[in-house]
């Protein structure tokens, strides 16, 4: 139980990173995200974006899980 603090703690650093990351590496703009913009709403869904970082989580876990 005394780790749970720790690991919320570096959880919340590496989204704090990866979102200032993101600010430059545009990844959130792949052709195929759907953006709807009305008059004064825009709906944006990343489509592409989920998929791409669903395939590229899913070969990091599995090789961590092949190498252990």
């Amino acid at each position: 139980m005394m780790n749970v603090p720790k690991t919320i703690m570096l959880l919340g650093v590496v989204l704090i990173i990866v979102g200032f990351l993101m600010q430059f590496i545009k990844l959130g703009r792949l052709p195929g995200d759907i953006v709807i913009k009305k008059e004064n709403a825009t709906f944006y869904f990343p489509i592409m974006t989920s998929i791409l970082l669903s395939v590229v989580l899913s070969l990091i876990f599995y090789m961590l899980g092949r190498f252990r």
